[in-house]
């Protein structure tokens, strides 16, 4: 396999010509832009589709050339570079496996954009419930019982769609086991993998979808690796999905003008995960060790590792995630999220020599620590985000609801509703009320208890008038 950046090496070479723009973007290289000069420099290589560059809709040069090297990188039959994040991922899969009315099984800790990709297909999901993790507090996978028990009771599912690893970190034990049982039924499972696009950098990492037999993995090369926001990829390996038609809903769906700033991270990201070493993973978790003994000293901080090495969590008893988030904000440190109990960091994929400023770090987070304790305690509830039923099934489809009239009340009669859309605390960016299922006394303690904490929410919610968007009796 060659070691390089064909994209990048070409991009590089183009403007070392100094072109003259009669071209789109309109800031003709940089030289109209009013942005500050640390941005402008980027400029020069924000180009579009030009004489030598490829085409990303349909590549023959150093496009196709980057994304073979994704996909030897990853094992894959045939990977893609996404440059409208891992949302276009999801929704492609969707598209490129599902119909309308056709059954379709979904882990319920899904990220907003699986829900929406089958809200667009008009498919009619099964949702079930993930197990709960009393370390982590928080809903991890779906068991391989419970999914043997949903392909019992619905013989005619035509695709499974799960996440792993989960936005804090929980990585599937059973997924290889729950693979192999959908393709003995001739059913393609899709994995939103959006935080294990690192999981392939090292063998000790947990192992990727894709190498325990998914169809498709939707990876966001911006969360773990050093490629820019919205930069993604998309694996293919199976026999059962048929790649040229992932392939045509993702020239349908992504944008018609790429940006070649994120195809060159994305060639750059999986150069990084291709030349990543175990001499590299040996120094990043030397390195993730220290730093985590050494926060291990900070009283009464509770530092809490899971399956991911590049997810930690942060608690102090007696405060919520959101206060000790805030008091971290107010020391210079800005974690990936914060919910009831805990705030989440993600951690650099470091290679051997690279500094990362670990030592300043601590004391950055003692001193929050410390800042925490002088304000009020706060009582929280163990499990407010606890999944009781395991397999649901929405009163209405989205057919149906979509001519249904819909009304907005106060969420404290909401109890018995069907709501007429999605309300999401974010992040994590997965819904607690899906469009078209009934809203429980169960799922409105966990609105509420989730309001009081200082939660942000998106969706069919107005927070400030406590209403919710239910269907019309």
């Amino acid at each position: 396999m060659r070691i390089g950046r064909p994209l990048v090496e070409t991009l590089k070479k183009f403007v070392e010509k100094q072109p003259t723009s009669f071209h789109v973007p309109g800031h003709k290289n940089g030289f109209i832009s009013g942005l500050p000069k640390e941005l402008q420099g980027a400029l020069p290589f924000d180009l579009t589709e030009l004489t030598g560059l490829d085409d990303f809709h349909h590549p023959e040069g150093a496009i196709y050339e980057a994304e073979q090297l994704l996909a030897q990188t990853y094992g894959a039959d045939r990977s893609f570079f996404l440059v409208n994040g891992s949302t276009v991922g999801n929704l492609a899969m969707i598209y490129a496996t599902c119909k309308r009315n056709e059954k379709v099984i979904v882990q319920r800790n899904a990220h907003k954009s699986i829900f929406h990709g089958l809200q667009l297909v008009g498919a009619k999901p099964i949702y079930v419930s993930p197990e709960w993790d009393g370390e982590t507090r928080t809903a991890t996978h779906v068991s391989l019982s419970t999914l043997k028990e949903v392909l019992l009771l619905h013989q005619d599912v035509k695709a499974v769609i799960l996440t792993s690893p989960t936005y804090y970190g929980a990585v599937s034990k059973e997924l290889k086991q729950q693979i192999a049982l959908c393709h003995e039924l001739g059913i393609p499972v899709l994995v939103d993998e959006a935080h294990g696009a690192h999981l392939s950098a090292s063998k000790r990492f947990p192992e990727s979808a894709l190498d325990v037999g998914a169809d498709i993995v939707v990876q966001s090369a911006h969360k773990t690796l050093p490629a820019m926001t919205m930069a993604s990829f998309l694996h293919i390996k199976s026999n059962i999905v048929d790649a040229e038609r992932v392939n045509r809903y993702l020239r349908m769906l992504q944008s018609s003008s790429p940006s070649y700033l994120l195809l060159a991270s994305l060639d750059d990201a999986r150069h990084y995960v291709q030349t990543y070493s175990e001499i590299d993973a040996s120094y990043f978790f030397e390195k993730r060790n220290q730093w985590i003994e050494a926060l291990r000293s900070i009283q009464p901080l509770e530092v809490i590792e899971v399956d991911d090495p590049l997810k930690v969590l942060l608690r102090v008893p007696g405060y919520t995630g959101f206060q000790l988030k805030e008091s971290l904000e107010n020391s210079g440190i800005y974690p990936e999220m914060a919910d009831v109990h805990q705030v989440l960091l993600i951690l650099p994929l470091l290679k051997q020599g690279q500094n990362f400023p670990f030592a300043e770090t601590r004391i950055q987070i003692k001193e929050a620590v410390a800042s925490l304790k002088k304000r009020e305690k706060t009582n929280v509830l163990s499990n407010p985000l606890k999944e009781i039923q395991k397999i649901s099934i929405p009163e209405y489809s989205f057919d149906e609801l979509a001519d249904m009239e819909t009304e907005w009340i106060p969420y404290v009669r909401a109890m018995g509703r069907v709501s007429a859309g999605m309300v999401i605390p974010y992040p994590p960016g997965i819904p607690l009320f899906i469009s078209g299922e009934k809203i429980t006394v169960s799922k409105l303690s966990q609105l509420e208890e989730l309001i009081a904490v200082g939660a942000a929410f998106q969706g069919e919610i107005r927070l400030e008038e406590k209403l919710l968007c239910v269907v019309k009796p």
